[in-house]
């Protein structure tokens, strides 16, 4: 059954399809009616949409005879992982002309191969749990993200998600060995390949990874384990400037080497914001400096990782890069000293609506990116108070903008998208990315293709048409891609 033009209202031809995929798919797969509105809701609950259904396979062959049958229909289908996103890359916008399919129950680990140090999992196994399994097997996956207790893998390869741990292992891309994925025509890419080294031509599963669905469903995923990091040490750092984290970052670089895995600054009113999440979080350091970094090594086997940080931090005292600083004398500690990078989050979504961004600059030209941006947001809302944080490693910046309390709706709006343009207008002198990790999606679709050079645009819809002539995955993410566009 094919549902085009006709004199039937939109309503009508989404009972019509709902019915169809229910008699083709079964009860057990296709999901309607008022609890597939959980699934057409962004992470922070700004948007709510809807489909005509979720469906939820049990395996591979179930994802491709749902992607025929959605196929067949003339439907488009909207991927979704754990739906954690940011860019509302998994939010349906066409509700009577969608169906989203969940990977959700496909959470199985198919095998983790200790000498080998790689797993195959599927697709809709939360990650903090895959973590948790890797680990009983003495075992390391490094992909670590603050919503990692409702993520999905298959969704952090589709996103090609980042996270803390980017400076030392890199982002999902370099931890993906091989792929499986369900293509627009229902056919499967069988790339589940636990090689390292394999240069027969092009790698196709590359094209799959950051596409966020728009080229097909991912439902399972090789990826590499690393050893356990058997010792740890953090440490949060007070700096006279946010200058100084780069020098701070160049010299770690150089003393501690590839130990080190993660490297975050702060601002100091990171502080209030953590305690008006988590009321009761001690506070470990003066919050009287400028700047503060969240620094971790970690290693195993015979490295001393604690010496390793002592004799660091006694040299840039001494240097005076560093101001002040607390060493975490134990897990619980060092726990409580990433609480208030994780509950500064917490704290600005307490504060309500306000501009989350996420960009990516030279490092070297990172606090002078910030410097700028931040005063050019305050020219232009001199009531909003901008909270920049981040990864320095990789100079990825967030940027956040957020616009006082009592506002109208529509006020908080226009401080909101003041702030991004005049923050984006500033990236674009940097040479930087408005997209660091979080990805294009559909919110931020229309910076992405004002400013996407003719050549890429010409070479993304040659490959999108190659792979999915019908537009029928994830239409509207990324870009709108039509015959004529």
């Amino acid at each position: 059954m094919t549902l085009g033009p006709s004199n039937h209202s939109s309503t009508s031809i989404a009972a019509a399809a709902l019915s169809a995929l229910c008699e083709r798919l079964g009860d057990d797969l296709v999901l309607h009616g008022p609890e597939v509105e959980r699934y057409c809701r962004d992470w922070h609950g700004d948007i709510t949409s809807g489909a005509i259904a979720v469906i939820r396979p049990r395996s591979t062959k179930d994802v491709s005879e749902a992607v025929k049958a959605v196929r067949d229909l003339g439907l488009s289908i909207v991927p979704q992982g754990g739906n954690t996103g940011l860019v509302l890359g998994a939010t349906p916008d066409e509700p009577e002309r969608q169906v989203v399919i969940s990977l959700e129950r496909m959470s199985a680990i198919r095998r983790i191969d200790a000498d080998d140090f790689s797993a195959v999992v599927e697709a809709g196994a939360i990650l903090a749990e895959f973590k948790d399994k890797v680990e009983q097997a003495g075992l390391y996956f490094p992909l670590s993200l603050g919503a990692q207790g409702s993520c999905r893998i298959g969704g952090n390869v589709s996103t090609n998600a980042g996270g803390i741990n980017v400076l030392r292992y890199g982002m999902t891309r370099e931890l993906v060995l091989g792929l499986e994925v369900v293509l627009p025509d229902g056919s499967v890419f069988d790339g589940l390949s636990t090689l390292r080294k394999d240069n027969r031509g092009i790698d196709l599963k590359q094209l799959f990874i950051g596409a966020e669905g728009t080229l097909g469903i991912v439902t399972a995923v090789a990826v590499k384990l690393m050893p356990p990091a058997e010792q740890v040490a953090t440490a949060l750092l007070g700096l006279p400037a946010l200058e100084d984290a780069i020098r701070l970052y160049r010299r770690a670089r150089r003393d501690c080497c590839d130990l080190m895995s993660a490297f975050e600054f702060m601002p100091p009113v990171a502080f209030t914001l953590a305690r008006e999440a988590i009321p009761d979080l001690p506070m470990p350091i003066s919050g009287d400096y400028e700047a503060y970094v969240l620094m971790e090594i970690s290693g195993s086997g015979l490295v001393d990782v604690d010496d390793l940080m002592n004799r660091f931090l006694e040299g840039v005292m001494v240097d005076g890069l560093v101001l002040d600083g607390v060493v975490a004398g134990s897990k619980a500690q060092a726990r409580n000293l990433w609480l208030f990078r994780e509950g500064m989050n917490e704290g600005q979504a307490k504060r309500g609506a306000h501009l989350r961004t996420d960009v990516s600059v030279p490092l070297s030209k990172l606090p002078a990116f910030v410097s700028e941006a931040e005063a050019a947001v305050y020219e232009a809302c001199p009531d909003c108070l901008c909270v920049s944080y981040g990864h320095v490693g990789d100079g990825n910046v967030h940027l956040n903008v957020l616009p006082p309390s009592g506002l109208s709706k529509e006020e908080i709006a226009q401080r909101i998208y003041t702030s991004k343009v005049v923050i984006n207008d500033v990236l674009y002198r940097f040479g930087g990315s408005i997209s660091a990790e979080h990805g294009i999606g559909r919110l931020k679709k229309p910076e992405f293709a004002a400013r996407l050079p003719d050549v890429q645009h010409r070479l993304l819809k040659t490959v999108k048409q190659a792979i999915d002539p019908d537009l029928i995955m994830n239409p509207g993410c990324q870009l709108n891609f039509t015959p004529d566009s």
